[in-house]
């Protein structure tokens, strides 16, 4: 299951730098599948949605940061834990309860994001 980001959250950045998929953005912040990724150009992502990796997405949030589901793998291949969840000093960084995915799935995704590195 993927990490959500609360709107109890403070805007205080502390998760953003911790996570190792890049998938942490600022409120009304752009992001694209290629930041901090392998990813690039045209690319089938494991949930079989087509993207281009380079495009520039629309902000999830224009009020606090949030997490692009597609890129969190729970911190899975990297840590123990969700580093965000870990960091975060008001627990704002919660399971997505609409986003279940089990430890294989996750680890794949990992794989999938970070080829060849």
């Amino acid at each position: 299951m993927a990490i959500i980001i609360t709107d109890e959250c403070i805007n205080c950045g502390a998760c953003e730098p911790e996570c190792p998929n890049n998938a942490i953005y600022e409120a009304s912040e752009d992001w694209k599948y290629a930041d901090g990724t392998t990813l690039e150009g045209s690319v089938v992502l494991p949930n079989g949605t087509k993207v281009n990796a380079n495009e520039l997405q629309e902000p999830m949030s224009d009020e606090v940061f949030f997490i692009i589901a597609n890129k969190c793998t729970e911190c899975k291949g990297f840590h123990d834990e969700p580093q965000c969840a870990a960091v975060c000093p008001v627990d704002c960084c919660v399971p997505d309860e609409d986003t279940i995915e089990s430890d294989e799935t996750l680890l794949a995704k990992q794989a999938f994001l970070h080829k060849n590195e």
